[in-house]
């Protein structure tokens, strides 16, 4: 079991070379789970006003997923009896990387062509240069009045950034600053005619000029894999914060929910702030659910008392929505700092995880992290009912520390919450070190919470 949800993880992150590849790796995961689209954003659920409660409950889907430009997803499970609240699990789809921009073609002397990219996220710089580079991500094409979005992946060793000899820059061993527009350039060809917008238009069998808008990125080329004497470690790219998706994915899928709607929330755009339609600090989570809330007790009805009914929405008896909230939980889970073997003294005194020593529970004095007094009680109640190792973080009291989604949902959208993560070594680095055995922890708390 732990080899293959390893072995799994890895394929996972592989195959999720962008935001874009991660959300249709889950849409497909859970549709094989037999989920399937239901887009109650736009179009609600026709539900059977006649009948049977059990044909009302019928007219909802049980598992549905919703998916908003392309790189953000929301799935829901229902349980078989009336619902108390939400039981929700975060995680992002993004990672630190190099946004390829509009027109990026750059020819050197008539001899090589370069890319012009700009940063995307808080990354470490030197971790991109000398290794083979991807380009993959999303085009737009519009055929008979319809825009159509496409998935494009030109392969993992398409370019790379190059070094500066240490012979033209004796003091890089000293420390040295890179510039992000002159340094940090891919040399992606030596034909000076060579287009980006030509080779993806042939990997789509398109013609260029159909191609009219694009979300192009780099992406580290390297594999995942184990390390260490006994591959207790993983070294892979964008485990920040795939390694959450997938796990928390997993616990999802496996999982029957008995009084709580279950809800997986995978959101794009968290490296840069979750200003974005698609992020955090939108109005995804909250449409989702309020919608999800509405169609379920409306199916539900003979089962909830008439005193719970506050209002009239849409022609239909709507339930408390807000008391549904308090009575639900939101997990953040988003990857954490573990103990440098190099530099300890980075850590807190008493607050520092350890690869492979289980589940992270992250706490912020200013409230970067939601974890309270009460959100610490519930998960490490969770984690003592099954036997699940569970770590604290905080930051010292002397660095500042960053902050993750679980706040910024919480601003639309007042739940319980706890943030959570699994730990990990060069955070935002091209690639990330992490434990191989957190990640059955986190699908066994994971599967716990979506089973209550």
């Amino acid at each position: 079991m732990e080899q293959k949800n390893i072995d799994d993880l890895l394929r996972f992150i592989d195959e999720s070379p962008t935001c874009f590849h991660a959300v249709d790796n889950v849409r497909s995961s859970l549709e094989e789970a037999g989920f399937v689209p239901n887009d109650v954003e736009m179009e609600p659920s026709a539900l059977k006003r006649g009948g049977s409660k059990q044909e009302r409950m019928e007219s909802v889907a049980g598992k549905a997923y919703i998916i908003r430009n392309d790189s953000s997803l929301i799935a829901y499970k229902l349980p078989k009896q009336a619902p108390k609240g939400f039981h929700i699990m975060a995680s992002h789809s993004d990672s630190p990387c190099f946004r390829i921009k509009t027109k990026p073609e750059i020819a050197v002397d008539g001899q090589y062509v370069k890319l012009n990219v700009e940063k995307y996220g808080g990354m470490i710089l030197s971790t991109w240069m000398d290794r083979a580079l991807g380009i993959a991500g999303r085009v737009i094409t519009k055929k008979k009045d319809k825009f159509t979005s496409s998935l494009v992946n030109l392969g993992s060793d398409c370019c790379v950034i190059p070094n500066l000899s240490i012979h033209f820059n004796r003091e890089i061993n000293k420390g040295f600053e890179y510039n992000p527009q002159v340094d940090m350039l891919p040399l992606f060809s030596g034909d000076k005619d060579m287009e980006l917008m030509k080779k993806i238009a042939e990997e789509l069998s398109v013609f260029d000029t159909e191609i009219l808008g694009s979300d192009l990125y780099l992406y580290s080329g390297e594999k995942g894999r184990r390390v260490g004497m006994d591959g207790e470690f993983i070294l892979a790219p964008r485990l920040d914060d795939l390694q959450c998706a997938y796990g928390t994915l997993q616990g999802f899928i496996e999982s029957e929910p008995e009084e709580y709607i279950s809800v997986y929330c995978l959101f794009n755009n968290e490296e840069v702030g979750s200003r974005t339609r698609q992020g955090a600090d939108s109005d995804f989570l909250e449409r989702v659910l309020e919608d999800i809330w509405m169609q379920v007790n409306a199916s539900y009805s003979e089962t909830v008392g008439e005193e719970q009914a506050y209002t009239i929405h849409n022609g239909q008896r709507a339930y408390n929505f807000r008391n549904a909230l308090e009575n639900s939980f939101l997990i953040s889970a988003d990857n954490a700092h573990a103990l440098h073997p190099n530099h300890p003294e980075k850590s807190d005194v008493t607050n520092k995880p350890y690869l492979n020593k289980g589940i992270v529970l992250k706490f912020n004095g200013n409230a970067q992290y939601t974890t309270d007094g009460f959100s610490q009680a519930y998960i490490q109640d969770l984690c003592n009912q099954c036997n699940i190792p569970l770590q604290t973080f905080a930051n010292r009291s002397d660095i500042p520390g960053g902050s993750t989604l679980g706040n910024i949902v919480m601003s639309h959208v007042s739940i319980p919450s706890a943030d959570i993560g699994l730990p990990q070594l060069a955070m935002h680095s091209a690639m990330e070190t992490a434990g191989a055995e957190d990640i059955i922890d986190l699908i066994e708390l994971s599967k716990a919470f979506y089973k209550l």
